[in-house]
C-alpha cells in the first residue's frame, strides 16, 4: 500500500498526518480522495501532489513502497 502523507491544510482536512491507500494510480487516488472527503475536492486541484518527490501525470502506478505528499499552496515568503 501507498503512503499519502498530508501538510497544511490538506492535513486538516483529511483528519491525519498521514495513511496509507491501495489505490492503483495516481489519478485513482485523486478521485477516492475527492469522494470520501469533499473538503478535499476543492483543494486538490490547488496542491501540489509529488510521488516519490517529483510530479507526475495522473496515470502514474503507485505501489506498496511509493510515498504521496500533499502539499498545498503556502502562503508568505
Amino acid at each position: 500500500m501507498a503512503r499519502v502523507r498530508y501538510f497544511a491544510a490538506a492535513e486538516e482536512l483529511a483528519g491525519t498526518t498521514e495513511e496509507t491507500r491501495d489505490e492503483p494510480t495516481l489519478g485513482a487516488l485523486r478521485a477516492a480522495l475527492a469522494t470520501e472527503r469533499p473538503g478535499m475536492a476543492a483543494l486538490l486541484p490547488r496542491c501540489a501532489v509529488l510521488v516519490g518527490g517529483s510530479r507526475v501525470d495522473d496515470d502514474e502506478p503507485l505501489g506498496a513502497d511509493t510515498v504521496i505528499d500533499v502539499l498545498p499552496p503556502f502562503a508568505g515568503g
